[in-house]
């Protein structure tokens, strides 16, 4: 089997649109670190995008960011009540988790299409209202699932769907990191330590990233899970340090992944087939260049990968199908079979039972 030929043009845009035309204005909903050093930079690196607007509740960090990126600043009061609404197309949703329902709704009222962090909300019953509120607003709503358009996973997918590894039958997969050592010891401030504005800790956080490239992976869902969460260290009272999660995808295909929010800095997923494996190391985080190994016959090939900025690759997309007139993927239902995976992994680590997962989207 000769590799090289699935990796020709290893960075294709196999979702551009060809000629299209236009710039699609986005308001940037939070003005956090994510905001600050990936997506601000993302929405000014990608084509057909224009960031235009930024709210924050530290009305200080918005304008200093307005000033030196040429944007308009706005509380989240101002927001709500409209204004500036002339000056934007679509929403960047990267607030904590409990507000994400708010601000699609405002957003929504004055029909500006949504791209709305992971995870949706703090719950399945909120996440359902955010989809229900842009579908009757019949405005787009994409959930930012950037794993989605990075070349290394869109490829892999491609040498899963031509059946290079055969049939698979296990994955596993692993993200962690020290959030509060990189915060260089400060977690006052850090929001994902309190469960009302998260609603859970390294699953909702972290875990998310291996349960869902495993799902765009495999073109497959979790239908049954068995998890065990905990933690050691005081600053994770509130909240899950880590978890363990055995889950169960269609075809009874085995995914095991672990999360923890206070571990050696690690991410990879390992898909295996009948005939061979795949594996993406670095896999997660948006710092880290991806790295690609095959493995066939016995033998190891690691693959020379083309490294993109992933926020540009998402925003790029996002704009491509706004413009092209098209609904963006993963959409608000896709978001919402996470969402309810996760209360079932929740479920599963109270009561020491495995749980079924209902993913029927109402």
């Amino acid at each position: 089997m000769i590799l090289s030929e699935y990796f020709e043009d290893f960075g294709r845009r196999d979702w551009e649109t060809d000629n299209i035309q236009g710039t699609v204005s986005v308001a940037l909903i939070g003005a956090g670190w994510f905001t600050r050093e990936w997506a601000l930079p993302g929405f000014e690196r990608a084509e057909h995008t224009e960031p235009t607007v930024i709210v924050d509740v530290d009305a200080e960090r918005a304008e200093g960011l307005a000033d030196d990126h040429d944007m308009t600043a706005l509380t989240p009061a101002e927001f709500h009540d409209g204004v500036a609404e002339s000056e934007f197309d679509a929403v960047y949703v990267a607030t904590p988790n409990a507000t994400h329902l708010e601000y699609v709704e405002s957003a929504a009222a004055t029909g500006k299409d949504v791209l709305c962090e992971k995870p949706m909300e703090t719950d399945a019953e909120r996440a359902t209202e955010l989809v229900e509120t842009a579908r009757e607003a019949d405005v787009s709503l994409m959930i930012a699932y950037r794993m989605h358009l990075d070349p290394v996973i869109r490829r892999s997918k491609e040498l899963i769907e031509a059946g290079v590894i055969g049939e698979v039958v296990q994955v596993q997969g692993n993200m962690s990191h020290r959030m509060v050592a990189e915060l260089d010891g400060n977690a006052s401030d850090q929001w994902r330590l309190d469960p009302e504005l998260a609603g859970g800790g390294a699953m909702m956080d972290i875990g998310i990233y291996p349960l869902n490239t495993t799902r765009f992976l495999l073109e497959s869902d979790p239908v049954r899970v068995a998890a065990a969460t905990g933690s050691t260290h005081e600053e994770f009272a509130d909240v899950e340090e880590q978890v363990s999660v055995r889950a169960t995808f269609g075809g009874d295909v085995p995914v095991l992944f672990t999360a923890n929010h206070n571990a050696y800095h690690d991410s990879f997923l390992r898909v295996t087939g009948m005939d061979g494996q795949i594996i993406i190391d670095p896999a997660f985080f948006e710092r880290d260049d991806r790295g690609l190994e095959i493995r066939l016959d016995g033998e190891r090939h690691d693959v020379d990968v083309t490294q993109v900025h992933q926020l540009e690759e998402e925003f790029a997309y996002f704009a491509d199908c706004l413009l092209a007139g098209r609904e963006p993927e993963p959409d608000g239902e896709h978001g919402l079979v996470d969402m309810r995976a996760i209360e079932a992994i929740y479920e599963s680590a109270e009561t020491g039972e495995t749980a079924r997962i209902e993913n029927t989207v109402s």
